[in-house]
């Protein structure tokens, strides 16, 4: 049985009706037919002219028919797994399963003792990855966390990598590796832990995701990142991130078109280069803040927002990564908990299938590892309420009721004993008396998540890599190094 925590809701919140979720499909059709998406790298463009789609090499932007465009859709698994090094870890994206992570590349470090932040390094990257090995709220490593900033800005990505595969046992889904040759080199790297290339196929350990660059365009190497992920038969997919009123309409419907047209372009690129390959829909859809022109996070466009596009995934039943909590707040308190409460309420419900990601505040920049832990609270919250209510002969109860009758006590009955573990109890929460609050020195949720994180860094040693595995993916990285000219980034 996996270690890992999944949810599989029982009860749903579907924000768009099925005409409106058609109008919007329809319209993001028109769009990849008549607008157009920029595909600014001349592999892909050859490759989307080769299936049929019409592209201006002048200009990079490709315009797709539609019969493309659903034939595409068509060739997409419907369900794989995403393999961990530990098969006990596995992700099975099924449809009906959804799985939490970490949120990803974050460039600083909150200390959680005495507030300094500061860049983070290599050291933190394998810190984070350790830290998300040990939670079983957190199905799988996305990012990394936060990036190797003491690295070669060249090669960061493949020391990001290391860090990654070495700390943890789950699940590796990468977005900071762009280019050809830096994908090639990570992708390398996962041959070596899978133990060959046909097995990592069979096994894919590792995924990749893109950010495309909004509205309604890519960026060059994450293009062809995505062509060597899917070339090693590895699943990725496209992230638009489009702000209503800044790089998408100012209307929720306008900026889900927006959206939608983008990831599916990038999916209609995989199909057509490598059909069946895995792939999965993706997004961060949100609203500029009209006063500074800044995205912030945490919002209720971005809920609603969160939640129809995953609605329009669960219609083409393609995995759904939808960015999840990654709250505006500077610092773990109340605007930080309203903010990752209602978007991971809204993740759940709508039925997306990976959540992306706790950890991170100031919109993905700083992470906090007492933070963190206090999301995972607020996901088991969430998942709790999904679950909803059984109503079955034994939890009905009648036998129990009239045992017990008028004036009694449950506290004693065989029933309780089996079902009490069933009722949802705080890891940080404090529910104890005002009396015993009081005279503990009025803990809350942060000091005992701050104890908590402590205990975790100090003592949790994930899963070893073999040492020869080691050794060769030290050998990797320090190659790229020496010749670091040559790879973008």
């Amino acid at each position: 049985m996996s270690t890992i925590d999944s949810i599989a809701p029982r009860l749903q919140w579907h924000i768009l009706a099925p005409e409106e979720i058609e109008r919007i499909h329809e319209a993001s059709l028109t769009v990849l037919e008549r607008t157009g998406v920029r595909f600014p790298a001349p592999r892909a463009l050859a490759v989307l002219e080769a299936g049929g789609c019409r592209v201006d090499w002048a200009s990079g932007v490709v315009r797709f028919p539609r019969a493309a465009v659903l034939a595409a859709l068509a060739w997409a698994p419907r369900h794989y797994v995403l393999a961990a090094r530990d098969p006990e870890q596995d992700v099975l994206l099924d449809g009906r399963h959804g799985y939490l992570s970490n949120d990803a590349s974050g460039v600083f470090i909150v200390d959680h003792h005495t507030g300094e932040i500061r860049s983070s390094t290599k050291a933190d990257v394998a810190a984070s990855a350790c830290f998300v090995d040990a939670l079983p709220e957190l199905a799988f490593c996305w990012g990394p966390a936060v990036t190797s900033r003491d690295a070669p800005a060249a090669t960061r990505a493949l020391h990001d990598a290391e860090a990654v595969f070495v700390n943890t046992s789950k699940h590796f889904q990468t977005v900071t590796t762009v280019g050809e040759t830096a994908a090639r080199s990570v992708a390398e790297m996962a041959v070596l832990v899978a133990g060959g290339r046909e097995e990592l196929r069979r096994r894919p350990i590792l995924s990749f995701m893109q950010c495309a660059v909004d509205p309604l365009g890519h960026d060059a190497l994450n293009l062809e990142a995505s062509l060597v992920a899917a070339e090693y038969g590895l699943p990725c997919g496209f992230m638009p991130m489009p702000l209503a009123a800044g790089t998408g309409p100012a209307t929720l419907a306008g900026t889900l078109v927006v959206q939608n047209a983008g990831t599916l372009s990038g999916l209609v690129l995989l199909q057509l280069a490598f059909p069946g390959t895995p792939v999965f829909l993706s997004g961060a859809p949100s609203v500029i803040d009209v006063r500074t022109g800044a995205y912030t996070g945490g919002s209720p466009e971005d809920y609603l927002l969160a939640g129809a596009a995953t609605q329009l995934a669960r219609r083409y039943e393609i995995p759904m990564a939808m960015g999840t909590m990654a709250t505006g707040a500077k610092e773990p308190g109340w605007q930080a908990a309203v903010d990752d409460s209602l978007s991971t309420f809204t993740s759940v419900m709508s039925g997306a299938d990976m959540m992306n990601g706790a950890g991170l505040l100031n919109g993905s920049k700083m992470l906090s590892y007492p933070h963190l832990l206090m999301e995972t609270e607020i996901y088991r919250i969430v998942k709790r309420m999904a679950a909803g209510i059984d109503v079955s002969d034994d939890s009905l109860a009648l036998d129990v009721i009239d045992r017990v009758g008028c004036a009694g006590t449950y506290l004693a009955e065989s029933h309780t004993r089996r079902h009490a573990r069933d009722l949802w109890r705080p890891s940080f929460w404090d529910r104890s008396p005002h009396d015993l609050w009081l005279r503990a020195g009025r803990p809350g949720a942060l000091e005992k998540a701050t104890e908590a994180a402590d205990e975790i860094l100090a003592t949790h040693e994930p899963r070893a890599l073999p040492e020869d595995v080691r050794r060769a993916i030290r050998a990797l990285v320090a190659a790229a190094d020496a010749s670091s000219t040559e790879m973008p980034r």
